[in-house]
This record gives C-alpha cells, sequence and structure tokens, in this order.
C-alpha cells in the first residue's frame, strides 16, 4: 500500500477505530475558510509493509527515528560489579567442609605459619610459575635449589618456603594475584613482614648504639628499608626480574616502581621469618641484599643532644656490634634473662643506685602484683632467679619514671628505648594474634583491626583501667601541668604501657608480652568509658 496516512473528518469521536497497534493522538488545526467552526483532524497510522521503506512524511518513520536517536544517546545502564551482588551464604556443611580441606587447617603444630598458607591448594597456574622462577629466587637469595617439601620434615616449618615464597612475590600489580587464594596469601605475608622488619631493626640498633635516643635509630630504620630504597635493594639482590618480569625497573616512574617493590619486600620477609626465624632475617639483610648501617644514606640528622654522662654495660664499651653478633647471640645458661643483651641494652647498669627508694617500697609491691610478677621460673641456680627478680623491680620502676624526671643529667635513665622495643613487639605479637584469629581476612583488614587495636589513646586506658596510671614518677612541673590539665598525661601513660611491654620482652621473651596484652590488659576488648 502506498498510503501512510490518511486524513479522515469526523464529526463525533466515537466513531473512531482503527486496525494498526498504535494509538491515536489528537492534532487540531484551523482552515482558512469563512466558516468560523473548528473542525478537529485526527492522525491514524496504518499497517505497512516493513520490507517498504517507510515514506519521509511518514509518522511511523519519525517516531522509528526518534526511538533509535534515544537509543544512540541515552547512558548505557551500568550494572553492579559481581562482588556488590548479595550471594546467598553457605550452608554450614559446604563451608565447614571448605575450611577443612584448606591447607591452613593441615598445620596444627605451627598455627601461625598454617594461618598464612593460601586458602586453597595451590592449581596448575600457581606450579607453572613456581616451575619457571622459583629456582631463580632461591638462587639469588642464597637457598639451595632442591622442593623445600623433600629437604625438610614434616614438623619443620621450612618445609612450607616454597608456597610462601611463590605468595610473596605475587604483589598486586603482578597477573596470578587476580585469584583469590593469591592475593589474600600475599596480604597476609606483607602485613607480617613489615612488623618483622622493624623488631629486627629495632634489636639492632638498640644494641650498636646504646647511648643513642630512639630518634636517631628511627631516622637509620627509615633511612635502610624507606619505601624510596626498597627498589635500590631488589635490584642489589638480582630480584627486579621476578617484581618486574615485563618492565625495565630503571625506565619505570616512582609511583609505578615503589608499591611492588615494598610489597615484595615485606612479603618476603614475613616468609623468611615464619619458616627460619629472625637470625635468617639478618643474615638475608645484610649478606643477600647488602644492608650496610654506616651508609650515608641512613645517617640521622644532626641534632642537639644531651651528653650522656653515665656508663653503659662492659658488652657494649667501646665497641660496635655487628649483625652476625645479634643474630647468633646465644645466652650462656647462667644468664638472667632470655635476651640478657637487649635488657642491658635498655636499661643502664646506673639503676642499682635506685634501689630501696620510696618507689621501690612502696609502689613496686603493687604493680608487680597487678601485673602478675614475678614469674615462675626454674632455674639451675637459685641465686639466678633472685637476680632476675632484682632486674626486674629495676626495669619496672624505669618504666615508671617519666622522661622529664632525671633526662637532663642521665638522657638513658627514662623508659624511651625500653619504649620503643615495646612498641614493635607489641606490634608483632597483635599481627600474628589477628593472623590467627582472622584466618580467611585480607592482609588491608587485618592493618585497619591492627591499627585501630593499638592506638595510642587505647593503649593508654588499658594502663588505667588497671589503675596503673597514678605510680608514675613525674617531676614538680610536670605534676602541676597534668593536675590542671588531664589530657597531658595521656602520652605518658600510653608510653609507659609500651615499655611495660619492652621490658617484658627483654626479660621473659614474647610469651609473657602475649600474657601481658591479652590476659593482663585484655587489648582485644574496647573497654568504654564510664558513666
Amino acid at each position: 500500500m502506498e498510503l501512510s496516512s490518511s486524513f479522515v473528518h469526523f464529526h463525533t469521536c466515537n466513531n473512531c477505530s482503527s486496525s494498526s497497534s498504535f494509538s491515536p493522538f489528537p492534532i487540531q488545526t484551523y482552515r482558512n475558510s469563512t466558516n468560523p467552526t473548528r473542525r478537529i483532524l485526527r492522525i491514524y497510522a496504518v499497517a505497512v509493509d516493513p520490507q517498504q521503506e517507510l515514506p519521509k512524511n511518514s509518522p511511523q518513520r519519525l517516531l522509528k527515528e526518534l526511538a533509535e536517536r534515544k537509543r544512540a544517546t541515552s547512558p548505557k545502564k551500568k550494572f553492579p560489579p559481581k562482588r556488590f551482588i548479595l550471594r546467598p551464604p553457605l550452608d554450614d556443611q559446604r563451608l565447614a567442609q571448605r575450611f577443612l580441606n584448606s591447607p591452613q587447617m593441615s598445620l596444627k603444630s605451627f598455627p601461625l605459619l598454617s594461618s598464612c598458607l593460601p586458602s586453597s591448594r595451590l592449581n596448575f597456574a600457581d606450579k607453572t610459575w613456581m616451575e619457571e622462577y622459583l629456582l631463580e629466587a632461591k638462587q639469588a637469595l642464597g637457598y639451595p635449589l632442591e622442593p623445600s617439601d623433600e629437604r625438610f620434615g614434616d614438623d619443620n616449618p621450612a618445609k612450607q618456603f616454597d608456597t610462601l615464597l611463590y605468595l610473596a612475590f605475587q604483589h598486586p600489580a603482578c597477573e596470578r594475584t587476580k585469584a583469590r587464594h593469591v592475593r589474600s596469601g600475599h596480604s597476609r605475608l606483607l602485613f607480617l613482614g613489615q612488623y618483622v622488619l622493624e623488631l629486627a631493626f629495632a634489636e639492632y640498633f638498640l644494641q650498636r648504639y646504646p647511648r643513642e635516643s630512639p630518634a636517631p635509630m628511627r631516622e637509620r630504620v627509615f633511612g635502610l628499608i624507606g619505601k624510596r630504597n626498597l627498589p635500590k635493594w631488589i635490584k642489589a639482590a638480582s630480584l627486579q626480574n621476578l617484581v618486574f618480569p615485563y618492565d625495565d625497573m630503571d625506565k619505570l616512574k616512582r609511583k609505578e616502581r615503589e608499591p611492588p617493590a615494598k610489597f615484595v619486600f615485606w612479603a618476603l620477609f614475613g616468609a623468611i621469618y615464619l619458616c627460619f626465624g629472625m637470625p635468617e632475617v639478618y643474615r638475608v639483610l645484610f649478606e643477600v641484599f647488602g644492608m650496610d648501617p654506616e651508609d650515608e644514606d641512613c645517617q640521622p640528622k644532626l641534632r642537639r643532644q644531651l651528653e650522656d654522662v653515665d656508663y653503659v654495660s662492659v658488652e657494649f664499651e667501646g665497641k660496635k656490634l655487628s649483625w652476625q653478633d645479634v643474630a647468633a647471640y646465644k645466652p650462656p645458661e647462667e644468664a638472667l634473662f632470655a635476651h640478657p643483651r637487649l635488657f642491658r641494652a635498655c636499661v643502664p647498669p646506673g639503676m642499682h643506685r635506685f634501689r630501696g627508694n620510696i618507689w621501690d617500697y612502696e609502689s613496686r609491691p603493687q604493680v608487680m602484683q597487678a601485673l602478675g610478677y614475678p614469674l615462675a621460673m626454674k632455674d639451675r641456680i637459685p641465686g639466678i632467679t633472685e637476680a632476675r627478680n632484682i632486674e626486674l623491680g629495676l626495669g619496672l620502676q624505669l618504666c615508671f619514671l617519666h622522661p622529664s624526671k632525671h633526662k637532663f643529667e642521665h638522657p638513658r635513665f627514662c623508659y624511651e628505648r625500653l619504649e620503643y622495643v615495646g612498641q614493635k613487639i607489641q606490634d608483632l605479637v597483635m599481627a600474628e594474634k589477628l593472623l590467627m584469629k582472622h584466618i580467611d581476612a585480607p592482609g588491608l583488614w587485618l592493618q585497619e583491626r591492627h591499627r585501630r587495636l593499638l592506638m595510642n589513646k587505647f593503649c593508654g586506658r588499658y594502663l588505667r583501667d588497671k589503675h596503673l596510671h597514678s605510680f608514675i614518677i613525674y617531676s614538680e612541673q610536670v605534676q602541676d601541668a597534668f593536675e590542671h590539665n588531664r589530657r597531658l598525661r595521656n602520652p605518658a601513660t600510653s608510653a609507659v604501657q609500651q615499655a611495660l611491654h619492652g621490658l617484658a620482652y627483654t626479660v621473659y621473651g614474647k610469651p609473657d608480652v602475649r600474657r601481658l596484652m591479652f590476659e593482663v590488659f585484655d587489648f582485644e576488648q574496647v573497654q568504654p568509658k564510664a558513666v
């Protein structure tokens, strides 16, 4: 049919009818005639052969063009990504089966190591990467090329070294990190590795520089393992081809080069710490990467420092300890503590002159009772137990000695050095606890949880909840200022809390730090303020 539309005059609307599927729409017009009466014109669309081209004046053609124009110009509907779509939760049986089949539940004797394994078994793509690149990584780090699961038995944590080493190199910018078990395993390793490095350098510099305050030590650590210098260490160990397999590291921009190097560096030392312990961490740092504490790039800035007129322990007088001394040092059987050298690096020998003062008689018994000291220790010689308790009491007195009391005469007679090592050990202990408690959580979530639990205001609150803040020794000027403004006291209570953890680590080791944090102070219970 050639007719595309019909103009029909109707006197009434009730007789309107059409065989088309389009609904009618009215158009009112006025005719130039002598008759002033107004007539209503209606347009009705009729069916047209779809194979035949529509005329230009056809309403159907105009509607079709309008629909095509709207379809071309209207924005496309954005569907939400899959990770935001709610999925039905797994039933209890499937959830239990997934956890029981996970490698994280396999090592009962090494819970921390087990929690850092991938959540599911390695697939073919993972094993392909290990066959292609793992030998190069082990050769660069100075390890034997044989598979670790064949060299070590089930009772040795080093059996899982190949798996953890593979996860350490899967930074977020590489291809294999799209797999959930690889991405989560890598993030958990780097979450642990950053605190391992901080503690390792804190112990090393405290023993190497016994008269320095923690501020220059922090600058030395930042100069060695700051994110600007990590690509240099990656290249020094010939690991750049594994971190940047498709790019030249020297030609990359700084924001593209530093994050992958930082992630791999932290995760690498997390894996080494889990499998071989802290001595191996020192070996890789100073032998493989070739770090030099005396390098000009990591020297602290010059500052006005108080002269230390007191003497240090005989072990540190006149010599600087090397990393071999710190890593390979084993205390003799008659040693007072698990880490006697670290204790003597933090507590000056002159603390013995404060034995028998008022604080020692009145406050120390109450503090020891609140903290559960002294711990029951079985020593071969009874005199060692007595000596340990004496040294523990002097360390507690130093923890509660505010820096402004004797710092101007003896700079080391304050808890700054104990606070420094205490902050690092409590970070590591809390990181280990979170890894074992949340085995399915990624590292970014653990990092946020870790930061919220160890905020300074919470550390001071834990100390005040045990009513131990009243035993801190202040000078007269500081005491008057604190009485008028209580908030000035909060940094001091947080520092005393960290110094107590440092003393517990240097006297009894890491288990006592766990006891203080989770049994005495209950760090995971953020207690609200009393109304």
